[in-house]
């Protein structure tokens, strides 16, 4: 979905010219103009204004409150945060989410905490790597979440721990002219249904900083073993995800960041709700997401960031990913780049307000998929 309005444009344009913007309320000018070097705690909001035909107008705001465990000068602690999303729109949708990132001083403990609902329709294509935008077909969905992370530094730089939570899908389809997702064969539980799951997660860390990395590396992997409950009780299965990152650091202003992940759903039966989706805001930054979903997906991006000055930067990228239903096939690779600007909120802490425009594969007889997406922090 485009966003049409943002306050990151506004932030873009003035950002060199302060000391014109004095006539702003100062908790504004704290929260985006500041150049606060200390270990305070900081706390931004970004509005939220956007469109679409299937939505109608989409109103609401993100908030970023982060801050340290220890704020002794010299000491390696990274950034924790909480997080705060919320949309409605003129057709009655919604969505929330609010989680919480926490580390421990000197980095002991990582714990994360998250929980979300969604009342949104999106198009469902069909199953596999090569879907039709002709067969596009609205369905409404309802999803809560429910997440908690744990893990411990067991020796430097590697945590062990666990990963746990609940959800719950429920799907109706929103299109009364078409009846393609209720009747294709590949989908497994159309109306959707509810699971709980736990598991170990991995995590070797040796970034520098974990909200703008300029050197290291971070590898996390989990294992969700799932049961399902309600009236779903009977599905059992799995889900597992890796991910790679490294960083480079090219010189005093350029940054190079290599991405790549790998998820799969394990286990006899695939429902709908749990196969892995090709494009986001993070990932393949250019595709609808779910308009390429299977049972197993697979990507990689390079990003090149340059700092222009304290608080702006532009980057661009360059990725690639497919999705499949038993085994990868080099062939089936689809394409994605783009580039984006990055405006620095908080110069000490490395937090910014990002805008990336991606773009993907052309479809014969379709116009080439392409994307524009608005958040906070770096898509890696």
């Amino acid at each position: 979905m485009k966003k049409i309005l943002t306050l990151i444009i506004f932030l873009f344009c003035i950002h060199h010219v302060k000391a014109q913007v004095k006539w702003l309320p100062k908790f504004v000018q704290k929260m985006y103009f500041d150049n606060d070097s200390t270990k305070h705690s900081s706390f931004v909001v970004l509005p939220v204004l956007s469109s679409a035909p299937e939505t109608g107008l989409e109103v609401g705001g993100a908030g970023l409150y982060s801050f340290y465990t220890d704020t002794t000068r010299g000491n390696n602690t990274k950034v924790s945060n909480i997080f705060g999303y919320a949309t409605i729109t003129t057709k009655g949708q919604s969505r929330f989410s609010l989680s919480n990132t926490y580390w421990t001083p000197q980095n002991t403990w990582h714990i994360y905490s998250a929980i979300s609902y969604t009342h949104f329709p999106f198009n469902f294509y069909g199953i596999g790597n090569n879907t039709s935008k002709a067969d596009g077909e609205l369905i409404d969905e309802k999803r809560f979440k429910l997440n908690f992370d744990a893990e411990k530094m067991v020796t430097k730089n590697f945590y062990a721990g666990v990963v746990a939570g609940g959800f719950n899908y429920k799907y109706a389809n929103a299109d009364s002219t078409s009846t393609f997702f209720e009747t294709n064969p590949q989908v497994q539980d159309q109306s959707g249904g509810a699971s709980v799951y736990i598991g170990p997660s991995l995590i070797y860390d040796t970034r520098d900083n974990n909200t703008y990395t300029t050197r290291g590396i971070i590898i996390t992997a989990y294992y969700n073993l799932m049961h399902g409950i309600l009236s779903n009780n009977s599905y059992v299965g799995g889900f597992f995800n890796i991910e790679y990152s490294q960083f480079f650091k090219l010189s005093r202003k350029l940054i190079l960041g290599l991405d790549i992940q790998e998820q799969s759903l394990t286990g006899g039966r695939s429902p709908f709700y749990l196969l892995p989706t090709l494009g986001s805001d993070e990932m393949m930054r250019g595709y609808y997401n779910g308009r390429y979903r299977d049972r197993n997906f697979i990507a990689g991006q390079a990003e090149l960031r340059y700092r222009v000055c304290n608080r702006i930067g532009i980057v661009g990228f360059l990725g690639t990913g497919e999705v499949a239903h038993s085994s990868f096939s080099f062939n089936s690779l689809k394409p994605d780049y783009g580039g984006g600007l990055r405006y620095f909120f908080d110069t000490e802490k490395g937090l910014s307000i990002r805008a990336d425009y991606g773009i993907g594969e052309k479809v014969p007889g379709e116009s080439r998929q392409s994307g524009f997406y608005i958040g906070l922090g770096q898509a890696f």
